[in-house]
């Protein structure tokens, strides 16, 4: 299925296809203050389609993942594994996805403080 997002202002806009059937609630340091509910889809099937200069991105740790925000709103619409070496991987923050009810999938709680 084919899905369409955005940032809060619309700034920053994407969209991807998949079969959501769940979502994954961290409980690491920068997930728990954004009360993101992911789900990881292949990097390959993100397209962003308002890209500008209004996409910020922040990293820290051991700077695998870039989480990108929009530098008008201040939303965190979507993550990217920025790896090399690997099949890398994109983050949705599902509650920025238009016409998608979060309550309706299972959610998954992953301990991402101590991985």
């Amino acid at each position: 299925m084919l899905y369409k997002g955005s940032c809060h202002c619309g700034k920053v806009a994407f969209e991807f296809k998949a079969e959501l059937t769940g979502a994954v609630r961290c409980n690491c340091s920068i997930c728990s203050r954004k009360g993101a509910l992911l789900c990881a889809i292949p990097h390959g099937t993100l397209q962003v389609l308002a890209w500008g200069d209004d996409l910020g991105t922040y990293t820290f740790g051991n700077h695998a993942i870039a989480h990108r925000f929009c530098r008008a709103c201040g939303i965190h619409p979507f993550a990217e594994d920025v790896r090399e070496g690997r099949e890398r991987s994109a983050y949705i923050n599902i509650n920025c996805v238009a016409d998608l009810d979060p309550s309706t999938l299972s959610v998954f709680d992953f301990d991402g403080r101590s991985a």
